[in-house]
């Protein structure tokens, strides 16, 4: 007994595709209502007005108060230096008010015309003016130096660079 397998005839037949199953998506695009949420925004932040009546008055500081540049003795630190910085007896930056390289003689300097500003000018202030780039020890070594003189009241300020 002879078993025939028994080939289907391929040539007739057209070739099998599989039905694909069409997948709904079920995530909603939402940059749509993102941009009308943003027009909107836009539209109401242009289009109002602020109300005058609830506007607030903000307190005045408690404790302290400015200070005047023609009261006071002017201390100006620079960031031009390489070791330390240029420290200047003067508001500004001239060359003839520099104070030289020293620590000490600069200690002393700045001790002297503290002093001289406090005895002959009534001044009691002092405001260190420092580039924003200065480092914190040059500021605090200058602050030594003033502080050498009884009764005078330190201010600081930053210089901002343009």
């Amino acid at each position: 007994m002879a078993l025939l397998a028994l080939e289907p005839d391929r040539s007739s037949a057209a070739p099998l595709m599989r039905k694909r199953t069409l997948r709904e998506d079920v995530e909603m695009d939402i940059t749509p209502m993102i941009d009308i949420t943003f027009l909107l925004l836009i539209f109401f932040l242009v289009c109002s007005t602020p109300d005058q009546q609830s506007a607030i008055e903000l307190p005045s500081a408690r404790h302290g108060k400015g200070v005047g540049e023609r009261d006071s003795i002017i201390i100006t630190l620079s960031d031009e230096g390489v070791d330390s910085a240029p420290v200047y007896l003067a508001d500004g930056k001239v060359e003839s008010e520099r104070l030289p390289e020293d620590l000490d003689q600069q200690k002393e300097m700045i001790r002297l015309a503290v002093e001289e500003g406090r005895r002959e000018e009534g001044k009691e202030d002092v405001l260190i003016k420092a580039d924003r780039n200065v480092a914190s020890r040059e500021v605090s070594r200058v602050i030594k130096a003033v502080s050498a003189v009884e009764g005078t009241k330190i201010h600081l300020a930053v210089l901002e660079s343009d």
